[in-house]
């Protein structure tokens, strides 16, 4: 079981006072990679227009353009809404990128009430994302957008 507490002081450190944006969402997917087990990805997609844009990330090779409202994490983006995904394959329009992924979460990132983009994690497990970690990664993400 992941120590969210311990995870979200360890970015806490990692960003606060940190003016360098990508600097942040590297050491932020770095750190999800190495304290989550059973991932196969962990990044950010970045809305550059009405586009999410691929990011800083850890793991398998990933798409770089997701349309919003496409994909889990257009669905997040655009809904504004965490989304845990228990079989991606059973996801209405998923965009398999890696198709060795079989559960997701994405959670909306926000700067300045306006979104910035997405949190994306991947699992080769199915329903590999629970309750716990849907509030403990919100909680990280909140960390991180005060550090954006």
């Amino acid at each position: 079981m992941t120590d969210y507490n311990k995870l979200c002081k360890q970015l806490q450190s990692l960003t606060q006072g940190v003016p360098h944006t990508i600097a942040n969402l590297a050491n932020a997917s770095a750190l999800l990679w190495e304290r989550l087990p059973d991932l196969n990805w962990a990044g950010f997609y970045i809305l550059k227009g009405d586009k999410l844009i691929l990011g800083p990330f850890q793991g398998k090779i990933a798409c770089i353009e997701i349309p919003l409202g496409k994909g889990v994490c257009g669905t997040a983006a655009s809904c504004g809404k965490t989304v845990v995904v228990a079989n991606v394959h059973e996801f209405d329009g998923h965009i398999a990128c890696d198709s060795a992924s079989n559960s997701e979460i994405v959670i909306p990132l926000y700067v300045n009430n306006t979104l910035f983009g997405v949190l994306d994690i991947d699992s080769p497990i199915f329903n590999r994302f629970t309750e716990q970690d849907k509030l403990g990664l919100e909680q990280f993400a909140q960390i991180l957008q005060s550090n954006l």
